[in-house]
């Protein structure tokens, strides 16, 4: 099949393009050409490029109409943040391609209050990213029920993998709570540290994407979560890591109005934005319907992204191993 990626060199993109491209899929990565993909792979130069800004695309109006005249029988929109955005899209490949795959995110359900969290409860997003990602999804499966657009929706956890750094137990990006790990050092966490995260190895991602694909039958009309198969609290996360250095946690815990005083203004708004949401979310449909079976714990996709940070930046990990 002829396969169409937008914004195929990211996160995502650079598991799914090679993948995809392994099985013989005839693909088409479309981006703005401003970054490598982060995992290298002799494969891409067999798959064309097309640069197109979407920003400015969409500003003049005729970004879904050069998605449709590449012609793709399935798309993939690995880059779509705003409902607008959607029905642009939308509006242009009605009738016109027999599989459309959106990113979402779990952030649609907002607060975890029932757990593990499956694709039926309640969206009740609370913030911009994820209000406007269960707009999208409410749209989608809309409009496919409607008008029988053939349409999937992947709902990623925090995603890792080498290359970018992965929230980290404290739930923001500040490399130095791995290195103090690491270390052996003190570090500090909010409240008891029994909030909640849930990675997902890139890779896991793109293999979902390709399941889907192929089980088209038992994936278009429905929503599904893609994470590893446990979430693990920030206390687990940091004992577990401390333990892959070859020490013993050193925790400190404080209130959150606290805790945040104790950090930048920025780590703050993301340990509390991740630790509001405290995601836990059930893949059992996911390898239900589509047979999805994640590689990566939550433990194996950070150690390897940390790894690969590690030895970038010549940061030496005592491992236990």
């Amino acid at each position: 099949m002829k396969i169409i990626i937008i914004g195929g060199t990211g996160h995502i993109g650079s598991y799914l393009v090679p993948r995809l491209a392994m099985a013989g899929h005839e693909l088409v990565c479309v981006s703005r050409e401003e970054r490598q993909p982060y995992v290298q792979h002799p494969i891409w130069q067999s798959v064309k490029q097309v640069k197109i800004d979407r920003d400015k695309a969409e500003a003049q109006g005729d970004f879904g109409t050069q998605i449709k005249a590449l012609k793709g029988d399935v798309v993939i929109d690995l880059i779509c943040f705003k409902p607008e955005s959607a029905e642009m899209l939308v509006e242009a490949l009605l009738g016109e391609v027999k599989h459309f795959l959106h990113c979402g995110t779990i952030w649609v359900h907002g607060h975890s209050e029932l757990v593990p969290t499956t694709e039926s409860q309640e969206r009740k997003p609370f913030d911009e990213y994820g209000i406007n990602k269960a707009k999208i999804e409410s749209y989608l499966l809309s409009i496919g029920r409607q008008k029988g657009f053939p349409v999937t929706i992947l709902h990623p956890g925090h995603i890792t993998g080498p290359g970018w750094l992965p929230i980290n137990p404290a739930g923001n990006l500040n490399p130095s709570v791995f290195i103090n790990l690491a270390e052996g050092k003190e570090i500090s966490l909010p409240n008891l540290g029994m909030e909640t995260l849930h990675h997902v190895h890139a890779d896991d991602v793109a293999q979902a994407f390709m399941k889907a694909i192929e089980h088209w039958q038992n994936s278009i009309g429905e929503s599904f979560h893609i994470v590893s198969e446990q979430a693990w609290s920030l206390r687990g996360y940091a004992n577990e890591m401390a333990k892959w250095f070859g020490r013993e946690a050193k925790l400190h815990f404080l209130p959150w109005e606290e805790w945040e005083k104790t950090v930048s203004q920025r780590d703050a708004e993301l340990t509390w934005d991740h630790i509001a949401h405290s995601p836990n979310a059930s893949i059992a449909k996911a390898k239900k319907q589509f047979n999805y079976q994640p590689r990566y714990s939550c433990l194996q996709a950070v150690q390897e992204s940390i790894q690969y940070y590690f030895t970038k930046e010549a940061i030496k990990i005592h491992s236990a191993e």
